[in-house]
């Protein structure tokens, strides 16, 4: 009675497409290969970037900090670095913490 008013369903079997595998196989290589170009290359540059700088600092420099501090660089150790923010103010911040090296003068020149 019901199949009077509710028509039922037949499932057609689907031909399997041949070479589906291979398909298969360069659909995968291709994201990957996307997933190595768009994230995981440039991420790697930056974070060599970002260590050769940490590596690179020298007393007298002008450093930018990830949390918006500007300061002229007056003691590096192994882990840790000197900034004086003001005449007679200094912090001592993690290396990690330096977001990017600044041009000479760059304070005086914002002081002004």
């Amino acid at each position: 009675m019901m199949d009077f008013f509710i028509s039922s369903a037949h499932a057609q079997q689907a031909a399997a497409p041949q070479g589906g595998a291979l398909f298969n196989l360069f659909f995968i290589g291709g994201m990957l290969v996307l997933f190595y170009l768009i994230l995981w290359r440039p991420q790697s540059k930056r974070a060599k970037e970002h260590r050769e700088l940490v590596n690179n600092l020298n007393k007298g420099d002008e450093v930018l900090t990830s949390g918006g501090i500007l300061g002229k660089v007056t003691k590096v150790t192994a882990e840790y670095v000197t900034v004086e923010v003001a005449n007679g103010v200094e912090l001592n911040l993690q290396k990690a913490s330096v977001a990017a090296a600044l041009p000479k003068g760059t304070i005086k020149s914002i002081d002004n």
